[in-house]
């Protein structure tokens, strides 16, 4: 069996400080054989933020993968984000983009979907669709992980990142088992499922995992606990009002029959 944990949306610079330690003691004892973590590492890009960013990854004992956000633009610095959208990222954070893990028989490719001429719009770069097929892992487990979701539920009101009705077809039909995402800071997996749009695809969008909005109502990560065709998903949470990670909540899915349903 292995594991994956999913973290997105941390927001260093705007984020619940009293959260760090429970969520860093949390992932000690759950114990992954994967971090991905999809972007929004920082609130604002900032030299401070991505040093606390940083300092959090350094910290996580399991192998880490990140990619970034559209808040880890320099949206403060016209030219940077104009000229060397990522440099700053490249320096502190990770000089890799797109970063590529193994766990077991799960296969992890990351897409930086980060545009840096829209603002909260993502994309699909030209030839990523096909660096994804071509990576995939015939007899394994494939995700797919990027900050912006792929597919999204009438209910938000943002626009979806360009290219990404040809993103799901492709990657569905080539063989990709699950998508992680964030973004929204909105939980979402079963309703997207129920779509019946895309159903050999696990679409998990995950909410904030630090951010300090209120309106966000809660803070949560989650951990996939993958063998072979089996999938368990645990969401854990900690409400806005407390300091501490509550038990999760645990649903099963199973893609024997060759779609998703959850079990």
């Amino acid at each position: 069996m292995t594991r994956i944990l999913h973290l997105t949306d941390l927001h260093f610079g705007f984020h619940r400080e009293a959260l760090v330690e429970p969520l860093l003691a949390r992932l000690e004892a759950l114990a992954p054989d994967l971090v991905v973590v999809t972007g929004d590492l920082t609130h604002r890009a900032l030299p401070g933020q991505l040093a606390q960013g940083r300092a959090f990854l350094d910290r996580i004992k399991a192998p880490t993968i990140v990619m970034p956000g559209n808040h880890d633009l320099p949206v403060l610095n016209p030219l940077a984000r104009l000229f060397w959208p990522f440099a700053a990222w490249r320096q502190r954070i990770s000089p890799v983009l797109r970063p590529e893990a193994r766990a077991g028989q799960t296969r992890v490719m990351a897409v930086n979907s980060a545009d840096p001429y829209a603002w909260q719009r993502g994309k699909i770069r030209t030839g990523e669709i096909a660096r994804l097929e071509r990576g995939l892992d015939p007899l394994g487990t494939n995700i797919v992980a990027l900050h912006h979701p792929l597919q999204q539920l009438p209910r938000v009101d943002k626009r979806p990142a360009r290219r990404a009705h040809e993103a799901l077809g492709r990657l569905e039909a080539a063989g990709v088992h699950v998508i992680l995402s964030g973004h929204l800071h909105r939980w979402a997996a079963d309703e997207l499922l129920e779509t019946g749009l895309y159903p050999r695809l696990l679409q998990i969008q995950t909410g904030t995992a630090l951010c300090a909005r209120l309106s966000d109502v809660q803070n949560e990560f989650a951990l996939l606990s993958i063998d072979r065709t089996e999938l368990e998903l645990q969401r854990h949470t900690a409400p806005m009002e407390a300091a501490a990670w509550q038990e999760p909540e645990i649903a099963r899915y199973s893609r024997a029959t060759g779609v998703w349903r959850r079990v």
